[in-house]
């Protein structure tokens, strides 16, 4: 296992979309084990692989997670086959540090993939768990939290973004 540096925005690569995974064999089982050190230690509740510089469709969750009670969600090539409802929730991510703005989701959704062991898995997911599984297959997409805001909104990021970027250099 080890930890992965977690790629920031405006780093390209976060905006490809990302290729299904054929078999979960030794190397998908590795990014998975990686992925999952590497949430726990930013702390963050979930993390997707382009998040780790590899574009694959595999994330990890745990919305759940307190210091050594860890409970793992796993999906590899995630599909979201039903959604409903509405819902606003402020949202961060590790890849855009120090920001949050509320998003607005699906308030439920259900997910099919699988595990870590590439066998089938269906998630029917609300609240926290709902809002985690779409941020994170946003990911997989090519999308970050931001691109869900009003152009507006998007523009106070980019430059609230920009200004503190600015300040972090100036200070190191």
């Amino acid at each position: 296992m080890a930890i992965r540096e977690i790629l920031t925005y405006p780093e390209p690569l976060l905006k490809k979309l990302s290729k299904p995974v054929d078999e979960v064999g030794d190397e998908i089982k590795t990014l998975i084990s990686d992925m999952l050190e590497t949430m726990y230690e930013a702390p963050g509740v979930g993390l997707a692989a382009p998040q780790v510089g590899v574009l694959k469709r595999v994330i990890v969750l745990d919305i759940e997670y307190k210091e050594g009670e860890r409970q793992p969600i796993v999906l590899v090539n995630p599909e979201i086959i039903e959604s409903s409802g509405e819902t606003t929730y402020e949202e961060g991510c590790l890849s855009i540090p120090e920001y949050n703005a509320e998003v607005v989701r699906a308030s439920e959704v259900t997910v099919n993939g699988l595990d870590g062991e590439g066998h089938p898995l269906s998630i029917k997911a609300d609240g926290l768990l709902a809002i985690a599984l779409q941020h994170e297959i946003d990911h997989l997409d090519g999308i970050l939290f931001v691109d869900r805001l009003g152009s507006m909104k998007r523009d106070i990021f980019r430059r609230k973004y920009k200004k503190l970027m600015k300040e972090r250099a100036e200070a190191s």
